[in-house]
């Protein structure tokens, strides 16, 4: 039997360097591959490196503007400049490394954020992620000091562009310790103006419009420069270099000059007894801590700190807004359609910035709450109660000191503090009635027993002998110092004397109530009588009752009771003899007896402001009324109105209303016979003696493409 042969294939051979080649190449592909897949994860992982040490820096920003302002009003407090951990906690150093704890730094998601996230076991691969405990490797200043001074101070220096004008100080403590702790004190100003002045400055391109950005507005900036880089404090670890940014901290000292100012809780737009506003014209913006716009309320531009009710027939910024004004985009759109200015705004839209009223409520008002015995040895040299009270800021106190027995008790003497030769003294003035047993201050000698003297206006004379003396208050014309006339007798060289009236005394005012008189426009000449300084100087007043040194004293209260004092402001019309202006803080009720500042002066020169122009005044009080007599039949008011009501009143029935206008009985004026001009202030000769204060709290940073 035959058989096929066994198949067999064609013989053939294999190319091993072919194959090698091929493995070679495709392993090298390979390996470029992975190469390029590492250096893209080491880019990625840079990239977000970078983008995490951004965010932390930014937040960490957001913590420095909302911790510095509390520890520069600790560093005015009682015993801030005593060693401790009180006064460690103010440096620089530790506001820094507060705020890094506060922001959460050290870590790039929080264990809640996993959690949240379904990865509350993971494990964070992030490099950059640690304690940042080294607080010298992160923040310095920029004035090339060593790396243990962590702020350049805008004081009494010149740096390069970019930074702002810094103010100027001879005070050898704040200038030593303005490197150390963020120090705001009055010894701090600007080349060439005296303390307590302030300067027309461009507001900051924040979106808080307490005014537009790059408008004028008056204010005194403090600033501190500063240096950041976060990635310095692990760059071993990280491997990670960050340009170092310069950012400008700063703290504008503002004080209150908008149309209307409130850091209270208020309504705007209607009367107490609900009836819409009218005759109100408003111009510039308006702030309140938080508030309610009624329907009747046109304003120019509205910004609050703690948010708003919107009436949606309300008009600000010439719109009327239907629904909530911070929803996205409605800003958006504003802006769009109308050239880049939103007129309704908070600060925590600005992100890095924070703005704070310096609200002190009733002890605004009275200086005696709010003694300087208990603020001592403080890093700033100038103590928080002189800084924040506007009693404690007057040149002139007068304070009832005595007061007769009874249920209805009536001022017996009156302590007058003034100015003389630049520093404090004061003098007890008793009412002028009854007799005296010395020659008063201010009184000269006239007219000898049984002479004539003419007077031409009404003073105050007297007629006895140096120890025994009677008065007469008010006089005018041909006055005879005889016995007959002043009910004189006894032995003794008699004398006549006569001195200005007084600018004080007590009088039956509205309703009963007994209250203090205070007659502005007699203080220049009385003040020259008593040898005091001039208006120049001594151009505010406090009135207040000394309840601490008397018991029998009462400490008025708030509302207003039965027998408590009023003051009544009379004589009031032209006070252009107040070249540099006046102020008025009293915690009575304050009753408007007459016209008020009426009379126009020569404007400073370079002033910028609103013609006629008139010495700027100010007059706080808890409460006002108008009239002494009677009631007026109209109010008009010019200027500014602002609120130092109780911040944290949130009952819309007790909002403040700033703009109702009362008379003697209580009762609400007639709004048809009651008109409001209220504009801002945009002149530093606009500002009076004493103004509320608010604190605008900004940081910058210093790029080379903005300046």
């Amino acid at each position: 039997m035959k058989t096929n042969p066994r198949y067999r294939h064609p013989a053939g051979y294999v190319a091993y360097v072919m194959v090698i080649s091929t493995a070679a190449i495709l392993t090298f592909m390979l390996i470029f591959a992975y190469k390029r897949a590492l250096l893209s994860q080491s880019v990625q992982s840079t990239i977000q490196l970078r983008v995490d040490y951004n965010e932390k820096e930014d937040v960490i920003l957001r913590s420095i503007v909302a911790i510095t302002p509390n520890r520069a009003m600790r560093a005015m407090r009682n015993g801030s400049a005593a060693a401790g951990t009180s006064r460690d906690s103010l440096r620089w150093q530790n506001i820094f490394a507060d705020a890094v704890i506060q922001a959460n730094a050290g870590t790039s998601i929080t264990t809640d954020g996993k959690k949240n996230i379904g990865q509350g076991n993971s494990v964070s691969s992030n490099a950059g992620d640690g304690a940042l405990g080294t607080t010298n490797l992160m923040f310095t200043n920029v004035h090339g000091a060593a790396n243990t001074v962590y702020v350049t101070p805008g004081i009494n220096r010149t740096l390069s562009k970019g930074f702002p004008e810094a103010l100027v100080s001879t005070d050898g403590t704040v200038n030593t310790n303005d490197l150390v702790y963020p120090i705001i004190a009055n010894s701090k100003n600007y080349n060439g103006l005296a303390a307590k002045e302030y300067k027309t400055l461009k507001y900051p391109a924040i979106n808080f419009g307490y005014a537009k950005p790059g408008e004028n507005f008056l204010a005194k900036r403090n600033w501190w420069g500063f240096s950041m880089d976060l990635a310095d404090h692990d760059n071993g670890l990280t491997g990670t270099a960050l340009s170092r940014r310069e950012f400008v901290l700063s703290i504008y000292e503002v004080p209150s000059q908008l149309a209307i100012s409130a850091s209270s809780f208020v309504n705007l737009g209607k009367y107490k007894d609900g009836v819409d506003w009218k005759n109100i014209d408003i111009s510039g913006n308006v702030f309140a801590d938080s508030a309610v716009v009624e329907a009747g309320a046109v304003l120019p531009g509205l910004s609050t700190r703690g948010g708003l009710t919107l009436d949606r027939n309300a008009t600000v910024g010439g719109k009327k807004f239907d629904g909530n004004p911070f929803t996205p985009g409605v800003r958006e759109a504003y802006e769009v359609a109308n050239g880049g200015y939103f007129p309704i705004s908070m600060p925590s839209e600005s992100g890095r910035a924070a703005f704070i009223p310096i609200n002190r409520g009733a002890d605004f008002f009275d200086r005696h709450s709010v003694t300087n015995d208990d603020e001592t040895n403080t890093l700033s040299t100038t103590a928080w109660n002189d800084y924040s009270s506007g009693a404690k800021q007057c040149a002139m106190r007068l304070d009832v000191t005595k007061v007769t027995g009874g249920a209805s008790p009536s001022p017996t003497e009156f302590r007058f503090h003034y100015y003389k030769g630049g520093s404090r003294r004061y003098d007890d003035f008793p009412p002028i009635q009854g007799t005296a047993a010395s020659v008063p201050i201010g009184f000269t000698h006239v007219a000898n027993r049984n002479d004539t003297y003419y007077f031409s206006e009404p003073v105050d004379v007297a007629y006895g002998t140096t120890s025994k003396l009677y008065f007469k208050s008010g006089v005018s014309g041909n006055i005879t110092f005889s016995d007959s006339a002043f009910g004189w007798s006894g032995g003794g060289t008699r004398r006549g004397y006569f001195r200005p009236r007084v600018p004080f005394t007590t009088t039956v005012g509205p309703q009963g109530r007994i209250c203090v008189s205070v007659f502005p426009e007699r203080f220049p000449k009385f003040l020259a009588a008593i040898g005091a300084d001039n208006v120049t100087m001594n151009n505010s007043l406090v009135v207040n009752s000394d309840y601490r040194s008397n018991v029998a004293v009462k400490k008025p209260s708030f509302p207003i009771a039965s027998g408590d004092f009023g003051l009544i402001l009379n004589e009031c019309a032209n006070l252009s003899s107040f070249t540099k202006g006046f102020s008025l803080v009293t915690n009575y009720r304050l009753y408007i007896g007459s016209d008020f500042n009426t009379v126009s002066i020569a404007a400073p020169a370079g002033y910028t402001g609103t013609l006629p122009y008139y010495p700027p005044c100010s007059l706080f009080a808890p409460e006002k009324r108008f009239g002494a007599d009677s009631s007026p039949y109209a109010v008009g008011v010019t200027g500014q109105i602002g609120s130092l009501a109780a911040k944290d009143n949130t009952d819309e029935d007790k909002a403040a209303r700033p703009l109702d206008s009362r008379g003697i009985n209580d009762a609400l004026l007639n709004p048809a016979n009651t008109t409001m001009n209220l504009r801002p202030m945009v002149d530093p000769a606009d500002l009076p003696p004493v103004t509320m204060m608010n604190w605008l709290v900004v940081i910058e940073e210093r790029r080379k493409e903005f300046w």
